[in-house]
């Protein structure tokens, strides 16, 4: 076959693959943590600290994804690096000053006097809802194929509500996993909001895409085409008919089923994302520019395949040992 004979195919669709799978993984696992820090103002305060011990663990390793996603976008794709965050300075740059009020809210929560420590999860909630609402508005603008107009930002404005309750959704499922007693039984109730709202996202998102382009509409709506994608709705809207009826069991006697939710949480963000990949494939700068015009020298990404190749498995291998270790209910949170 033509894709795994010549390098100049195989090559780009491989590190378009790799950079698909790191931002998957990052919206799933980041994800349930800026969600958790969104639910913040709607939990007491000894529940935000059993909430911060639920992600503790785990947060700081999660970002490594966004890390490693921007990563192979500027060395396998630099043309493309350029042109993307060129238009989405402004969202990129929020979401960085987030992420950084985030980290530092996390430590100094712990080691401020009490008088201050409601300032501190205020910064947690406020960098989190920042991160949250700036990669939603960026998603709505890749999907508007970059284009700066009221129109564009008003489509983004949207994502960006719709990504955050998202967020928040998949936060509410980790916490049924992770907490139990009251605090559990409010993650159950913030579950069954927050699934609406990922509904309608994932509804809006669906019903733009093939309107931004013929090019999307003919892949979506032509023969054989559309029996390809036919799977995706059907699937989604099975796992969210499963959710909904899940959480109405919840919670259950021997904490039975508390980790379904946060299971058909990740299998519906995956077959959204999934989605999403089949529509714009092979365009990483939508309708401008295919992975292979704006893949490196095959040579040059033969090298970083490399490279990759011990990279990538120990960051799966110390993502997957942390969430083994702490694997169970989250405890009293500690910083001794």
């Amino acid at each position: 076959m033509e894709l795994f004979g010549d390098p100049a195919v195989w090559l780009p669709f491989t590190f378009a693959a790799l950079m698909g799978l790191s931002i998957l993984i990052y919206v799933v696992l980041d994800g349930f943590d800026l969600g958790v820090g969104v639910l913040f103002p709607f939990a007491e305060p000894a529940e935000r600290d059993r909430m911060i011990a639920s992600i503790g663990p785990f947060w700081d390793a999660n970002e490594t994804w966004l890390v490693l996603a921007i990563g192979i976008l500027l060395v396998a794709f630099p043309s493309a690096h350029g042109a993307i965050l060129t238009a989405l300075y402004l969202p990129v740059a929020v979401m960085l000053i987030g992420l950084i009020l985030r980290g530092v809210a996390f430590e100094f929560r712990a080691k401020a006097p009490l008088t201050q420590k409601r300032a501190w999860d205020g910064a947690f909630y406020a960098g989190s809802l920042m991160t949250s609402l700036a990669q939603g508005f960026m998603l709505g603008l890749y999907i508007m194929g970059l284009e700066q107009s009221w129109a564009t930002y008003g489509f983004a404005i949207l994502t960006a509500v719709f990504l955050t309750v998202g967020y928040s959704f998949i936060g509410a499922t980790w916490l049924i996993l992770k907490t139990e007693s009251a605090l559990q039984r409010k993650a159950v109730d913030w579950a069954k909001g927050g699934i609406w709202g990922l509904v309608l996202g994932l509804g809006a998102i669906s019903a733009a895409s093939p309107l931004v382009s013929p090019r999307i509409f003919d892949k979506w709506f032509s023969m054989p085409e559309f029996l390809y994608l036919a799977p995706f709705p059907i699937l989604s809207g099975l796992l969210v008919l499963g959710l909904w009826r899940g959480l109405q069991r919840l919670p259950a006697e021997g904490d039975k089923g508390a980790w379904q939710p946060f299971a058909g949480s990740i299998a519906l963000f995956t077959l959204a994302f999934l989605g999403l990949a089949y529509s714009f494939y092979p365009y990483v700068v939508p309708e401008k520019l295919t992975i292979y015009e704006a893949a490196s020298a095959p040579e040059s990404l033969i090298i970083i395949l490399v490279g990759t190749c011990f990279v990538l498995p120990a960051i799966l291998a110390y993502t997957a040992l942390a969430y083994v270790i702490f694997r169970g209910k989250a405890t009293e949170l500690s910083y001794d």
